[in-house]
């Protein structure tokens, strides 16, 4: 797999003053050379990447990390306010992120309230905010997190009734190759992740997610190749939580507990029109807003309905979300 000339391009993009800083006006593309994670095998490299969500091919999780997470889920239940198991509790599930994922997710709490398959003792609550991208979210004392509690006040849920998270990784106006912007928003969302298991502290599994097609965009907030990028992101904290970093242990018997267990959720990136093999998803300009970036409002109900679909289905997420 040859490596995209354009990345060099779009990483030159700068931010222009005209009275107020207006940004760089970008051609949109109907597609890039890139290829979906989940389309790559282990043999296949992205510069020193190699294909599948979880890396060496695989879109599952390994055999060690599926079963702790298996461990992990089997605490999930219905708590009361105080975090104390009830039958008469909640088990709640929030989303954290920026504008793009608000808009995605408040779609798919739609779709799932009215879902007779989902579990009544789950109350969904969308936390994710326009604006707020993960370097707004690793700030311990930013606006998000106190707008998030208002928002689960509102909801009648308690920060110990948190128990599982949807996090869809971006930053704004990303700059710089793979290993400069990537291990930003990978460090980014590790204090997220740290800061979260704080808050929350029932918090047990959080799947992150990466962005949808970025190739229609018009403005420097969000393109290619970042949009693509920030699925490596995703991976390596995947991944270094798997080889113990104690920055990432969600395991009391090896230690102070840190972060909740992460999971992929839903891969929400397909090359534009070419789409990919795995599952066919294609994205077309028709999905998106006028600047490119965000999702017009069939862009929200396609990542709400594969959001929808994967919580319902998986193996593991499905033993939280459905009805037993």
């Amino acid at each position: 797999m040859r490596t995209p000339l354009f990345i060099v391009l779009l990483s030159s993009v700068a931010w222009v003053a005209v009275g107020q800083a207006q940004p760089t006006r970008l051609t949109p593309r109907e597609s890039t050379d890139l290829s979906p994670l989940v389309d790559m095998s282990a043999n296949d490299r992205y510069y020193a990447e190699d294909g599948g969500l979880y890396g060496q091919g695989r879109n599952t999780p390994p055999e060690e990390h599926y079963k702790a997470a298996e461990a992990e889920l089997r605490k999930v239940e219905p708590l009361d306010a105080e975090g104390v198991p009830s039958k008469s509790g909640k088990i709640a599930f929030i989303s954290i992120s920026m504008s793009n994922a608000t808009q995605e997710f408040s779609v798919f709490k739609r779709l799932a309230d009215a879902d007779p398959a989902k579990s009544p003792l789950l109350t969904i609550v969308d936390c994710a905010q326009g604006g707020q991208a993960m370097a707004e979210w690793a700030n311990p004392e930013g606006r998000p997190w106190s707008e998030a509690d208002r928002r689960l006040a509102a909801a009648n849920i308690s920060a110990k009734q948190v128990q599982i998270a949807w996090i869809k990784l971006a930053n704004k106006g990303p700059k710089g190759n793979l290993a400069e912007h990537g291990k930003k928003l990978q460090r980014d969302t590790l204090a997220v992740l740290q800061l979260a298991k704080t808050r929350f502290p029932n918090l047990r599994i959080v799947y992150l997610g990466s962005r949808i097609y970025g190739g229609y965009a018009t403005t420097p907030l969000n393109p290619e190749p970042f949009a693509y990028e920030s699925a490596f992101a995703a991976r390596w904290l995947m991944q270094d939580q798997m080889k113990g970093d104690s920055a990432l242990n969600f395991d009391a018997r090896r230690g102070d507990v840190k972060a909740p267990l992460l999971l992929w959720g839903p891969y929400l990136w397909a090359n534009a029109v070419k789409g990919r093999k795995f599952d066919g998803l294609i994205w077309s300009n028709a999905g998106f807003a006028q600047d490119g970036t965000h999702p017009a409002m069939s862009g929200r109900e396609k990542v709400a309905k594969l959001l929808l679909e994967f919580f319902k289905n998986d193996s593991l997420a499905k033993t939280w979300f459905a009805k037993r």
